[in-house]
């Protein structure tokens, strides 16, 4: 049996939904091991003078806690 821990992050990056989660991703992966997987709950993007500037993410990390 593996114990699993979640934790949230807020994201963002003005090159795409896929860079901000990777921007998460590394992030965390700086001070965790074992990530497992991202769960994305919130997309939102950021519009100046009708074009989108930056999108941000709401996401949820889980890893193996040993």
């Amino acid at each position: 049996m593996a114990v699993v821990k979640v934790i949230e992050l807020l994201s963002e990056s003005a090159n795409g939904w896929e860079a901000a989660a990777q921007e998460a991703v590394s992030e965390a992966s700086k001070t965790i091991d074992n990530i497992q997987s991202v769960y994305i709950s919130n997309i939102q993007a950021i519009v100046e003078n009708a074009k989108i500037v930056n999108y941000r993410l709401n996401v949820k990390i889980s890893f193996i806690v040993k």
